[in-house]
């Protein structure tokens, strides 16, 4: 036997995103209960970003979880661009007016989140198989999932898709009645990053961005004592076929003479090959469901934006649901989706150039590398150009503009 129990809003997804849009109702006293299929080991164990704009540190402030973010974090003023064996700083700082980013790895960003919330007594359930959304177009949605055993109902007035781009949210969106207003743009790209994690200090203090011949790397890092690295490699690639040594050997030949000279190898104590694609769903709004997060969209890792996307969506979502509990108005729900896609789709655009600007793209020849070259000689060379590169690294401003 089924016994349902109510709230206001499901949250389908314990990630950053499900975390920081809990969190934000919690602060305006409207109830909400995370459902995660994943434990909570699972969910923490998950490498993925380390670069925060203004608009995720300014979020992580207002419910009250930066503290620890702004004492480990690494402000970042700028980073280099490495192309033709040179070096070259994008002084993002100077460039927009005083804007920074922080590097602050997203396992540290849902730990906190996820204390935050257990200390405040909220209820996240893990675990939960057979996740299942109903009825969100008819005004009374619920959801439905099984956990010890049993099987549990969740009523509510709006179900928040915070649960990914393999997750239950989208997929039923595409089975249900608005099968037919759905829309979904894709482009994968024929290589992958091959990611290592180790306790090393990194070789820099800020990123370095490296367009090289053997192609694409970016070095990283998560603290002063501990980096992550990328490598460009076919999808083919198998994480198997990298020893650590074979790893470290091919970063070496990408980096310049300074960075090889200052780099300090180490075993690694996570490595992973991700595929890159660019992903978006249209709308992010049907009836009682919203998608935000990588549950509507997927950008390239090369911009960081990834993250930061997520964090946005779940500001313009609060502040709809807010809106709407608040003042009895659907003004903030119905624009969702168009505020959210506007700064989607440029997010989109840069982090696609900016791939195809400092990835080897084999099928594009010669002149393709020497193309590439030309555009990075002008950016480092331009204020207008570097300009544009920071303004769109360090994020665009909120929009909540109908």
């Amino acid at each position: 036997m089924t016994t349902p129990t109510r709230t206001q809003v499901a949250i389908i997804g314990a990630g950053p995103s499900g975390l920081l849009l809990g969190a934000l109702l919690n602060k305006a006293g409207i109830d909400a209960v995370i459902v995660e299929r994943q434990s909570g080991d699972y969910v923490l164990g998950r490498i993925r970003a380390g670069v925060l704009e203004q608009v995720t540190t300014d979020l992580m402030d207002e419910i009250g979880v930066g503290a620890r973010m702004h004492k480990e974090g690494l402000v970042h003023g700028g980073f280099d661009m490495l192309f033709q064996g040179r070096r070259h700083r994008i002084d993002m700082n100077k460039l927009t007016g005083g804007q920074n980013v922080m590097v602050y790895g997203q396992t540290e960003v849902t730990r906190d989140l996820m204390d935050a919330r257990k200390q405040a007594g909220l209820t996240t359930i893990y675990e939960a198989a057979n996740v299942a959304i109903h009825d969100f177009g008819a005004g009374k949605p619920r959801v439905t999932f099984e956990k010890d055993g049993k099987t549990h109902e969740l009523q509510c007035d709006f179900i928040a898709g915070c649960d990914g781009f393999h997750g239950v949210c989208r997929e039923t969106v595409k089975k249900s009645s608005f099968a037919s207003t759905i829309r979904e743009y894709e482009k994968v790209y024929n290589f992958g990053w091959l990611g290592v994690l180790s306790d090393t200090p990194p070789v820099h203090h800020e990123l370095i961005y490296v367009n090289s011949e053997r192609g694409f790397a970016l070095c990283s890092q998560r603290s002063t004592t501990r980096s992550r690295y990328y490598l460009q490699v076919p999808l083919t690639d198998k994480v198997e076929q990298w020893s650590d040594q074979a790893f470290w050997d091919e970063l070496k030949l990408r980096l310049d003479p300074q960075a090889r000279e200052h780099l300090v190898i180490g075993p690694s104590i996570e490595k992973s090959i991700a595929p890159l694609r660019s992903f978006v769903t249209e709308p992010l709004r049907f009836g009682r469901l919203f998608l935000a997060g990588d549950a509507g969209h997927i950008v390239p890792p090369t911009g960081a934006k990834g993250l930061n996307l997520a964090a946005t969506d779940v500001k313009y979502l609060s502040a709809a649901l807010i809106e709407f509990y608040r003042d009895k108005s659907e003004a903030g729900i119905d624009h969702y989706s168009e505020r959210c896609l506007k700064r989607i789709w440029r997010a989109e655009r840069f982090s696609w150039w900016f791939t195809t600007l400092m990835h080897r793209f084999p099928e594009n020849g010669e002149i393709g590398q020497k193309l590439q070259e030309a555009e990075l000689d002008y950016i480092v060379h331009s204020e207008t150009g570097a300009r544009s590169v920071a303004e769109n690294y360090v994020g665009l401003p909120l929009d909540f503009g109908a």
